[in-house]
Parts: C-alpha cells; structure tokens; sequence
C-alpha cells in the first residue's frame, strides 16, 4: 500500500515539474511587451566559462518597447552583445559604450502566429512528458501486481494515476490558451 502511494506522490511530483518547465518555456515566448526574461536563455562567454546574462549584467525594462542591459564589467558589452545574436531572439542590440540597448519590435501577424506555434509545440512536449510519467508510474504498478500486491488496489492506483494525468494535461491546455491570448492580444 505504501508502495503504490510512493508511486502515485512520485508521478505528481514529476508531472508538476513538466508543467513548471512548461511555464518557465513560455517566459521565453515574447508577447509584444519586454521583459527581461526575454533574455533568459541567453549565455555569454565569461573568462571561457557560459555564464547567465543576468550573472554578468544588470537587465533592465525602461518602458514596454526597450531593454538596458548595464554589464558589471565594462569589458562585457560586446561578448553581452554577441551572445545575444548568437541566441537567435531576433533582437538586434545596440551598444552605446555603458549600456546594451534593445530595442524590442512590434509583433508582426507572422511572428504572432509563429509564437503560437511556438508555444503549442512546447504544450504537446509537456504533454508527452506527462504521458511518459504516467507509462512509468502504471508499469511500477503492474511490477507490484506481479509481486503480489492485490488486483484491486493496482487497478484503483491505476485510476488515480489516469486522474492526474487528466487533472494536469488540462491545466497545460489552460496554459497554452492563456499563453496563446496573451500573444495574439495587439
């Protein structure tokens, strides 16, 4: 018995960290609006070490169109400004000789779309990793059947299991419409 809701706990561990990536994954998808976690994925060669930007720099949002990026090294604002096009963001940075400057463009219809996609893509690979979870957590508990753990509390924990699936693929669906408004909203 303790086994199965050692199993059960497991899975709703794991799966509540598929969702979290899941949330942390759309904070890279821009909105329109500039956030400095825009440039959360973005790394800079510090003294040969990929070092977060925000480790080696001050990221600042002035107003909804512009991100300062102020290097706590004077020596940083060119590898700051490299690593940023090197992470493919479509920004184009601009170095004023104290400050990194982005400027962050209006969303065109095309790229909206193309961040909708986006976003789907990483909903269905939070899907999929649930799905993983729960494949995982029913052949543990096909392995107790075997062992002799009755047929009647496998078949129950099995139930549960299918429940949280349920319970969280429905809550990376809420994600994905709320993320998904959030771009197409002008």
């Amino acid at each position: 018995m303790e086994e199965i809701e050692f199993i059960i706990d497991g899975t709703k561990e794991a799966m509540t960290g598929s969702v979290d990536h899941l949330e942390k994954s759309f904070l890279n998808i821009r909105a329109g609006k500039a956030s400095p976690q825009m440039l959360g994925s973005v790394f800079v060669d510090y003294y040969g070490a990929q070092t977060p930007l925000s480790q080696v720099a001050n990221v600042n949002v002035p107003d909804a169109r512009t991100i300062t990026i102020q290097p706590y090294e004077k020596n940083m604002l060119h590898p700051i400004e490299k690593a940023i096009m090197i992470a493919n963001l479509g920004f184009n940075p601009m170095n004023n000789g104290d400050l990194v400057i982005i400027s962050v463009p209006p969303l065109t219809e095309e790229r909206r779309r193309d961040l909708v996609k986006q976003a789907k893509s990483e909903a269905e690979d939070a899907k999929i990793g649930i799905r993983n979870h729960r494949k995982d957590a029913n052949s543990d508990i096909k392995k107790l059947e075997k062992d002799g753990t009755s047929e009647d509390l496998c078949k129950k924990a099995e139930d549960d299991v299918q429940k949280l699936t349920d319970n969280f693929i429905k809550k990376i669906e809420e994600h994905l419409a709320h993320k998904e408004a959030e771009i197409m909203k002008v």
